[in-house]
């Protein structure tokens, strides 16, 4: 009993008396520091005393954005799965816009005192948001994973698409088919995400191009909506090829195109960006930069089932690269 004591003790960065308070549910010791001794059990592998197992030890929470993008109801797909198959029970929460967010989300699980949090595109993906919530996460020993997204400095594992890689995948590819003038309508400028594609499409540009190619930058929202907006800016400009942030951009890129009387991919060609769901059978079928979700999503899980489990687990950010899909939305620039 004593060297569990001492174990919970140091994992949770408390006292052993503390954590006997704790295991027998005695007063005087804060939420905050009864979740964190809770945790720490988990973590260790120790069994919670029966009158302390109002929530499960095996619950992970998974928050993801709106399901409105097919990107994430994929991620969620994934990774609740792995998790199953692990023997946790993922507790799904979705952020809607003026509903419920992820710190309301987070106080939550963290009452039910969960193991673990995937955290997928979240707050973490902003570079404009505080960070001190995931510091705070960390310093009680809370497992957790970031997804497409990555605080600096902070240490735990963080699995994100290449989004340098993706715009050279998309710039590569429409100008071998001759396209000299391309477009990139992307997402608000304050998201990681966004910033890497957009550091990373002019030079693109130019490698593919040469040093006089012009890259046109359009930002926007992330929808269909925005995908339209976008596009019309960018065809102003005169571009032949748009690639998109989201494959629902590209769909709206397309709908602007037509807007105009002319055809995809006769006269301008559209890229879309993540493969999601249904987009081989969109009209015409999207040519799209492949985002590698079942492996990031397989990596998530593993990676947090190391950390609940104790185990050592690479900590910083990992890349991993998406694939060209070539269907009917891109061909040749017109002469």
């Amino acid at each position: 009993m004593t060297a569990r004591l001492a174990h919970v003790a140091a994992q949770a960065g408390v006292s052993e008396a503390t954590v006997s308070r704790v295991l027998n549910d005695r007063p005087g010791v804060s939420e905050a520091t009864r979740q964190a001794v809770l945790t720490a059990l988990d973590v260790l592998g120790y069994d919670r005393p029966s009158r302390l197992r109002e929530s499960a030890a095996g619950l992970v929470g998974l928050i993801v954005p709106e399901l409105s993008n097919p990107v994430f109801p994929t991620f969620a797909q994934v990774i609740e799965t792995g998790l199953v198959v692990s023997g946790y029970m993922p507790l799904l929460c979705t952020q809607t816009p003026g509903g419920i967010q992820e710190d309301d989300y987070l106080r939550m699980l963290l009452d039910r005192g969960v193991a673990g949090v995937v955290f997928v595109s979240g707050l973490h993906a902003d570079t404009t948001s505080d960070a001190s919530r995931y510091v705070a996460l960390h310093e009680r020993r809370l497992p957790i994973v970031l997804v497409n997204g990555f605080v600096e400095g902070l240490d735990v594992p963080c699995l994100s698409n290449d989004d340098a890689a993706a715009m050279d995948l998309a710039v590569s590819h429409l100008a071998g088919l001759g396209h000299r003038r391309i477009g990139l309508a992307t997402g608000p400028e304050r998201f990681r995400p966004v910033q890497r594609r957009t550091a990373a499409f002019e030079p693109a540009v130019r490698r593919h191009l040469g040093e006089g190619a012009e890259a046109h930058v359009e930002h926007t929202i992330f929808s269909v909506e925005g995908g339209v907006a976008a596009a019309h800016r960018l065809l102003d400009r005169g571009v032949t090829a748009i690639a998109c942030g989201s494959d629902l951009m590209a769909l709206g890129a397309i709908r602007a195109v037509r807007d105009r009387g002319l055809r995809v991919p006769e006269d301008v060609s559209v890229v879309g960006s993540d493969d999601s769901s249904l987009m081989a059978f969109t009209d015409p079928p999207l040519t799209t930069i492949r985002q590698s979700v079942q492996a990031i999503g397989d990596a998530a899980v593993r990676a947090l089932v190391d950390e609940i489990l104790g185990h050592p687990t690479p900590r910083g950010e990992f890349l991993f690269r998406p694939e060209l899909i070539v269907r009917s939305s891109t061909a040749v620039a017109a002469s």
